[in-house]
């Protein structure tokens, strides 16, 4: 069975089109998409929001959140050292 529909096809196929003519840009930025990467993911992200054949996006993986947990941990340190060196400085005014 087919991944993707006829819609997702035809949305990925205009995205390239409009690419390599330089007529492609971001939905954020509207800067101009020069990367075959992100042509199709618009391409895909279009598919969807019309409601086509197309597979959800992939979930983070354990690497990802493994880093994203360690991440949260430096910065609770982080902010509690902050917060230390805040009450220190508001005893000395």
């Amino acid at each position: 069975m087919a991944k993707y529909g006829k819609k997702a096809q035809d949305k990925v196929e205009k995205a390239m089109h409009e690419r390599k003519h330089g007529t492609l840009k971001s939905g954020g930025s509207g800067k101009k998409v020069k990367s075959r990467k992100q042509a199709i993911a618009i391409g895909l992200s279009e598919a969807r929001r019309e409601g086509g054949k197309v597979p959800s996006r992939k979930t983070s993986s354990k690497k990802a959140s493994s880093k994203k947990s360690s991440s949260k941990k430096s910065s609770s340190k982080k902010s509690s050292s902050k917060k230390s060196s805040s009450k220190k400085r508001s005893s000395k005014k």
